[in-house]
């Protein structure tokens, strides 16, 4: 599974807006690859952020 996926469905499987920091305690991924795979779907619009520094699914 590629990091992006795999970042998106620890999102997903949460339930709640998380930050990076946390994404990286769940998914078990390193921090750079998680800031990288953060950065292209914001990019792509597939993930949005409700609060500041939080980042949830974005509803399709």
């Amino acid at each position: 599974m590629a990091t992006k996926d795999t970042v998106l469905e620890t999102m997903k499987q949460a339930g709640t807006p998380l930050n990076a920091g946390k994404i990286v305690e769940l998914s078990g991924l390193d921090r750079k690859e998680v800031d990288k795979a953060m950065k292209e779907l914001k990019a792509e619009g597939a993930i949005v952020s409700p609060v500041r520094c939080k980042w949830e699914p974005a509803q399709k």
